[in-house]
């Protein structure tokens, strides 16, 4: 006699309810954000794994086609990185870069989109403006900027016997600043959308009410802008760390590949002179390692500060 299991409609058999858990409750979302998925595997995920094997191997490169062996080293890569001064430098250069870089982005593109979210004449055509050397390529205005900074250049004319000798991007204490100041500039246009659109959702009657306190627009933005944005505001620092980790076509096109003697040779610049140039990519890649565990470190700081506040 053979026995036949019913299935109700308020059961399921085991694929029928293993299929929602693969697929969540809307399987439609997961087929719209399948090509992303391949597209950071492929573009992200793969080669972050692959540098993370190389840093652990003797690695070189050699013709198409051919087969070579390349041992497992361990932590020589890494010994050989942390040993090179070098490689201390770069990381110095890049936290001197950050120092600088961060707060006056936060500062400068928070300022600057309250004033621009206010009722200003000519409002759109600086909105453009500022956004316009976003978009540039770096070498379209890198030339721009070698006029200005130079020894005869604008900067250090106003300047006069203030400016400093050598001028700043070949003096070993302003190349780095320098850069750090350049990055700001460019990159502000950025940073001011994403205020502007912070500044959007800052509700209107939180100023009103803040007005009939009879509190002043400084403190109007102190106890109302700076609060009302402040997920924009870690977006943004988190952002500018980020830009400064992956620092490369400033200091390779300014200061001719980490000038004077490395002092704006970013851990990036550095990567392409030990892989490309020099032919030791497993040493590259263990700086690449050791780079973005710095970025997590220092993104898990600023995850616990923000907990804790």
């Amino acid at each position: 006699m053979t026995t036949a299991t019913a299935t109700g409609p308020g059961r399921r058999s085991g694929a029928g309810r293993l299929v929602p858990k693969l697929l969540g409750r809307q399987p439609v979302g997961m087929i719209f954000a399948a090509p992303y998925a391949v597209f950071i595997a492929v573009i992200f995920a793969y080669p972050l794994g692959f540098a993370v094997w190389m840093s652990f191997h003797k690695y070189f490169f050699t013709a198409p086609g051919v087969s070579v062996p390349r041992p497992f080293v361990g932590l020589d890569n890494y010994r050989t990185v942390l040993g090179d001064p070098k490689v201390r430098q770069a990381f110095a250069n890049v936290l001197v870069f950050i120092v600088i870089n961060v707060p006056l982005t936060v500062v400068l593109s928070l300022a600057l989109a309250t004033a621009l979210n206010a009722a200003i004449p000519f409002r759109t055509f600086f909105r453009v403006s500022y956004y316009v050397p976003y978009v540039t390529a770096s070498v379209a205005v890198v030339g721009v900027w070698l006029f200005l900074f130079n020894g005869s250049g604008l900067i250090n004319h106003l300047l006069g016997p203030l400016a400093p000798n050598p001028a700043w991007l070949i003096n070993t204490r302003w190349a780095m600043p320098s850069i750090a100041i350049f990055v700001s500039w460019k990159q502000l246009g950025f940073f001011i959308l994403l205020y502007l659109a912070a500044l959007q959702n800052v509700p209107k009657e939180l100023y009103e009410s803040a007005a009939v306190d009879g509190a002043s627009k400084w403190r109007s933005f102190r106890s109302v802008t700076v609060p009302g944005v402040h997920t924009a505001t870690t977006l943004v620092t988190l952002l500018a760390i980020i830009t400064g980790a992956n620092l490369f076509t400033e200091p390779y096109l300014l200061t001719g590949g980490g000038g004077p003697d490395g002092r704006s040779t970013s851990p990036a610049l550095l990567m392409y002179q030990r892989g490309i140039e020099q032919g030791h990519p497993d040493v590259a890649a263990a700086i690449g390692v050791l780079l973005i565990l710095g970025v997590l470190l220092i993104a898990g700081v600023q995850r616990v500060m923000e907990a804790r506040r």
